[in-house]
């Protein structure tokens, strides 16, 4: 089996090298040939240093840099778009995902299966941000469809065939576990170990995870326009029903001067009704605007290849720096 190992990276200067010498132990007892693909998501730090001097020193692995900070599925995106052998495997940078447990999932991604996620043995983090973790997963299972959603996680091993499904990925908003699941239904999950991070804290906060929910809502979902339109629906039944009112006062000769602050709060209402439809339709059309734009998803900066060969050819020498700016849209 040969595999490709994505890595995105931002802030890890510490833990890069811990982790490709982990990477070399396990590697080669599980698979034909390997590769470990270091994507540095720009943070500011010495994080592409380390990456390079990696990349010059290991014939399996290599650095990508991206022209800023373009956030962790985008740069997911990068590395599995540059991996070159048939199974790829992603990881976190931090050492919560140890290399060790990558047999396991490598094992459970047998003929029938496309997609294996691993899944903690136990709970990670607080209350908190696992209330938002399960609120993603949720989001994604009810709103997009994605199946077994309740598996997800950064710790991943799939058939490289599924990265067709990225070739459309285009603008800011990337979401890999969607693009995926537009590719296959063979999904599967294993319980796999995770270590607790050595240092630092977790770039997905609590905040971080709602906003990832409203990017994929908004940019993989048409329910938030369904539930305005059948907000729109409800409103206008108790409006309907509120005119009936009305004509039924008039008819019996009830009607009276008072009932100003009962008006008052309906124009309220139905004017927050308003707002918040235009505000959802704007954001699709700020979205439509965005990607007509053509931002790109990422930009890379600096590339460093090794030398480790794609199947059945022969292996190169060991790539220097080249600076290049690719745009991928």
């Amino acid at each position: 089996m040969f595999v490709s190992i994505v890595v995105p990276c931002f802030r890890s200067a510490d833990t890069l090298p811990e982790l490709t010498e982990h990477l070399a132990t396990v590697m080669p007892g599980c698979a034909t040939a390997y590769e470990v693909v270091l994507v540095v998501d720009d943070g500011g730090d010495d994080t592409w240093r380390v990456a390079a001097a990696l990349a010059r020193q290991r014939p399996n692995v290599r650095a990508i840099r991206l022209a800023r900070n373009y956030g962790q599925h985008n740069a997911l995106v990068a590395g599995v778009r540059a991996a070159r052998y048939e199974v790829v495997v992603t990881m976190d940078d931090d050492l919560q995902h140890p290399p060790e447990q990558i047999p396991t999932l490598l094992a459970a991604l047998t003929e029938d299966v496309d997609l294996v996620y691993g899944v903690a043995d136990h709970e990670e983090h607080g209350a908190a941000r696992s209330l938002a973790s399960r609120l993603v997963k949720s989001s994604m299972a009810r709103a997009m469809k994605v199946r077994d959603a309740r598996h997800i996680s950064a710790f991943r091993a799939f058939r490289s065939f599924l990265a067709g499904g990225l070739d459309q990925i285009a603008g800011p908003h990337a979401c890999i576990d969607v693009a995926l699941s537009w590719g296959t239904t063979r999904i599967a999950a294993t319980t796999v170990r995770m270590r607790q991070r050595p240092n630092g804290t977790s770039g997905y906060t609590l905040r971080g995870l709602l906003r990832h929910t409203a990017n994929m809502l908004l940019g993989y979902s048409t329910l938030p326009l369904r539930l305005v339109t059948i907000a729109g629906f409800a409103v206008g039944l108790v409006g309907l029903a509120l005119f009936a009112q009305v004509v039924y006062r008039y008819v019996t000769g009830a009607t009276t001067v008072a009932g100003f602050t009962t008006v008052a709060s309906m124009v309220a209402l139905f004017a927050a009704a308003q707002m918040v439809a235009l505000g959802v339709l704007g954001e699709y059309i700020g979205r439509i605007h965005t990607g007509g734009m053509g931002r790109p998803t990422y930009v890379i900066r600096d590339r460093i290849d090794g030398d480790a060969p794609a199947p059945g050819q022969p292996a190169a020498n060991v790539g220097a720096l080249t600076p290049e700016t690719e745009k991928a849209s």
